[in-house]
């Protein structure tokens, strides 16, 4: 097996101390089965946050009567890492398969032999479904193959039209996507806009500094680490740089200083505490989702714009992996190949706003947009598709979640909250980035 450094903060995810996790890692345990055959199986999985699979788990189920699948949602990949190091840990308790999100894909890596290698059922047919680099991703140093791909995550700008326009400002998606600088749009594009809508109505232009934060790190070629692996944060003058212009959007009154994944039980999105939300696509379910929990509805105003300030980028993504464990690796894996053909994503997306890591199924929401009636009748398909030109996923650490929500997370909150200004909260995460990570 494979052990590395390990953080205090992710040991103590994990529950136990590295030497439990060395014997962990070192158990396999499962046996293969034989899917020609139609002995009835049960298959588990785990996924986490909006993926969209619900109607397609009965369609397999319909198709293949001997399968009877057992799904456990959990709420956020935050959590959901959690939960699957604690397993890991454990030595027990994994789903046969499990959806690894992409920004604790680099912890996963660390301990890959926990998951079978897909090569041995099949993958590497398939490898040119996938935008490249996504089949990359799910490559570990030793060549294995731990993922077959889901989604991906190219972001565009949710925005409340009548917000919008109560702010003397344009309101259709054209409109904004121009107001906002475009194919040129930057973040100071951004903020600048938002401050003429702070100045004009007394309330906030995003929701939190947690989500925009991790939407401009993702987009530097180089994040919280290096493409070789390397730590990159202190002295890193593109973070300080793009950090120091949100701490000023703070000051302007921009941030609704709302808790990540709440909102006010969803009705922020409702009643108007904010105007727009930076969208990758997976996270127009969490939008809509929230939108109606908080009592609205379509009419409530939400739309989705072609536009990103900086340019392209990419925030999440995710593969779905077999444990060693499993007592059923075959099925598992046959599961998990079909969940990912390009037909299923596109029924992922249509279910869950989930954008396909596959060429073929990009091509067909790209070709055949349907008007997302919740969204004000936008192609939400097509725009992703626009947006998703020039992405690359960033390389991410061994820690990378971590850095994000752990460290640079509750600085974040406090400056949203007036408690500490710019330079208090960069410090802050320093500070903590040395404790947690090292």
């Amino acid at each position: 097996m494979k052990l590395s450094r390990h953080t205090r903060i992710a040991a103590a995810v994990a529950g136990a101390a590295s030497i439990a996790l060395l014997a962990a890692a070192c158990s396999t345990g499962g046996g293969e089965d034989d899917t020609a055959s139609d002995e009835p199986v049960t298959l588990t999985i785990t996924t986490f946050g909006t993926f969209g699979y619900d109607d397609l788990y009965e369609q397999y189920m319909d198709e293949n009567p001997n399968v009877t699948i057992e799904a456990t949602n959990i709420d956020t990949g935050g959590n959901a890492r959690t939960d699957a190091f604690t397993k890991i840990a454990a030595g027990s308790g994994l789903s046969d398969i499990v959806a690894i999100e992409e920004g604790w894909l680099g912890a996963i890596m660390e301990v890959s032999d926990q998951f079978v290698d897909l090569k041995d059922y099949g993958i590497e047919d398939r490898k040119g479904d996938w935008v490249d680099w996504k089949y990359e991703q799910a490559t570990d140093s030793d060549g294995r193959v731990i993922g077959y791909g889901t989604d991906i995550g190219p972001q565009g700008v949710c925005f409340n039209g009548p917000a919008l326009a109560a702010a003397g400002l344009p309101s259709d998606r054209e409109g904004v996507a121009e107001l906002l600088g475009g194919d040129d749009a930057t973040w100071e594009d951004f903020f600048t806009v938002g401050k003429q809508y702070h100045d004009a109505t007394g309330k906030a232009w995003y929701d939190h500094s947690g989500f925009v934060w991790n939407s401009m790190v993702n987009q530097l070629p180089e994040g919280y680490y290096t493409a070789e692996g390397e730590l990159n944060v202190e002295g890193n003058a593109d973070l300080k740089e793009r950090f120091e212009l949100l701490g000023t959007a703070v000051a302007d009154g921009q941030s609704a200083a709302q808790a990540a994944w709440d909102w006010n039980g969803g009705k922020s999105f409702v009643d108007g505490t904010f105007a727009t939300f930076v969208c990758p696509g997976w996270m127009l379910g969490v939008v809509q989702g929230n939108t109606e929990a908080g009592g609205g509805d379509a009419t409530t105003g939400w739309d989705f714009a072609d536009v990103f300030p900086g340019g392209a980028a990419n925030w999440g993504g995710a593969f779905l992996s077999v444990a060693e464990t499993s007592e059923h690796k075959e099925a598992a894996a046959a599961l998990a190949d079909w969940l990912t053909q390009p037909e299923q994503q596109v029924a992922q997306f249509e279910a869950a706003g989930t954008f396909p890591s596959t060429v073929e199924a990009q091509d067909e929401l790209a070709a055949n947009p349907t008007p997302n009636e919740f969204f004000n009748g936008a192609p939400v398909g097509e725009i992703l598709a626009a947006r998703s030109q020039g992405v690359v996923a960033q390389f991410k650490g061994p820690d990378d979640s971590v850095i994000q929500e752990n460290v640079f997370g509750p600085p974040l909150q406090k400056l949203d909250r007036g408690e500490v200004d710019t330079q208090q909260a960069w410090d802050e995460a320093l500070a903590l980035l040395n404790e947690l990570v090292g």
